[in-house]
């Protein structure tokens, strides 16, 4: 069975280019070589010499911030279980809205864990669920126990 070369789509190739060069040329199976064999050194490959970076942890601003944010939202939720159910769900709404903040103001590649979507609809979700939350919890009124 006859290797076969792959060449460029013909209406890829410019209009310089010659007939000839366009023919799908056999390749002999024999001088074939495994991958990995003989292959020219990539630029993306680290040599020996350089020292390896370690890698930080979160590795951008926006997951540092995310961290956050979930610890505070953790905060809250444990606040409403145990203590104030009001406070606690205020916290959470101000959590939110933080969250949103720092998803407007970060770049994309910067957002981490913040950027789930794009940034108007993470933006909107994130500052509504905070206002409705912190709506909620001052207007609905107590009930006796």
């Amino acid at each position: 069975m006859a290797h076969l070369r792959a060449v460029p789509d013909p209406d890829d190739v410019p209009e310089d280019v010659a007939e000839v060069d366009r023919v799908v040329e056999p390749v002999d199976p024999a001088a074939a070589t495994a991958p990995g064999e003989d292959d020219p050194p990539h630029a993306d490959v680290h040599d020996e010499t350089s020292e390896e970076q370690p890698r930080r942890y979160p590795s951008t601003i926006g997951g540092a911030f995310y961290l956050s944010i979930l610890a505070v939202a953790g905060t809250a939720l444990f606040i409403t279980y145990r203590h104030d159910w009001r406070l606690g769900i205020q916290i959470l709404g101000g959590s939110c809205l933080a969250a949103a903040l720092i998803r407007l103001v970060l770049a994309n590649r910067d957002a981490g864990m913040l950027a789930i979507r794009n940034r108007f609809i993470d933006v909107s979700l994130l500052t509504g669920a905070g206002l409705a939350l912190i709506a909620l919890a001052t207007t609905i009124p107590d009930m006796p126990v």
